[in-house]
């Protein structure tokens, strides 16, 4: 079996004192040697300037790295601008995202679902970039039903996508039953399974909610038992956190993608764990 991939995100800084905090959480992490980092981007391109200028610190330093391009909000033309930039500073990886539109935005630009940017980057630049989509072992909360989410997946993927990172879970079944449905339809990409550490229960809560990510009544009452003892919500959490990747990774996935909230302690214990 391959050696399992580990990438690390991290979200663009918006402030002098939060970049000074990224590039230090970016070096420790550095030393865990992952494939490569990627930079969200705000909805409707609010953080197109941030995620540019991490991506290029961090290629700058000797890493690769893959900015997330979202599309709703935009037009092909300004699309198009950002593809030729970032192929200008030589990059070569994407994440490519629907993205939620921003409160105050009316219309939803020219692209209604990330299958067409796909379809419109390997238009407009070939083979240029490998890229990476989203998938959702838990179903996508704004999905019609799971067999409509599935089928929204396979559109991504027959559009050009490489591989896909999914949305973070904590249910091991639903990650291999959702592979086991994309391979009954003849996708063969990787899907690497999105990990988010548990380092604290009010903003796990708050994340869960928003994205319809799950969280085993187990683990839920057992996190709020602990109340304010971030000590024992974080010693659990890592433990829970550990044991699902040990599995996914026995059970086959090509890789985690760890979601790091520019913090570098919680992703370097997990590691450690696993390698």
């Amino acid at each position: 079996m391959p050696t399992p991939n580990f990438s690390i995100e991290f979200f663009p800084p918006k402030t002098v004192e939060g970049a000074e905090k990224l590039r230090a959480t970016r070096q420790k992490l550095s030393e865990l040697h992952p494939k490569y980092f990627s930079v969200t981007f705000g909805a409707g391109g609010s953080t197109q300037n941030g995620t540019l200028n991490t991506v290029l610190e961090i290629m700058a330093a000797g890493e690769d790295a893959a900015p997330h391009l979202s599309c709703v909000g935009g037009t092909r033309e300004s699309i198009r601008a950002i593809l030729n930039e970032y192929k200008g500073h030589g990059i070569k990886r994407l994440v490519a995202l629907r993205g939620d539109l921003p409160s105050g935005y009316g219309a939803s630009g020219e692209f209604r679902y990330a299958s067409e940017l796909v379809e419109f980057i390997r238009a407009e630049t070939g083979d240029c970039f490998h890229i990476e989509v989203a998938a959702y072992p838990e179903v996508h909360p704004q999905a019609r039903s799971p067999q409509d989410d599935l089928q929204n997946f396979a559109r991504k993927v027959r559009a050009g996508a490489n591989a896909a990172i999914t949305q973070y879970f904590y249910n091991a079944d639903a990650y291999f039953q959702f592979v086991e449905q994309t391979r009954k339809l003849g996708l063969d990409v990787p899907i690497v399974a999105g990990i988010m550490p548990i380092t604290n229960y009010t903003q796990l809560m708050r994340f869960s909610d928003m994205c319809g990510a799950e969280i085993p009544r187990w683990v839920r009452l057992k996190l709020a038992s602990f109340g304010d003892d971030s000590a024992s919500i974080k010693a659990f959490g890592l433990d829970v956190v550990t044991q699902l990747c040990e599995r996914l990774l026995a059970g086959g996935a090509p890789g985690l993608h760890f979601y790091s909230m520019n913090q570098a302690q919680a992703t370097t214990a997990l590691w450690q764990r696993l390698v």
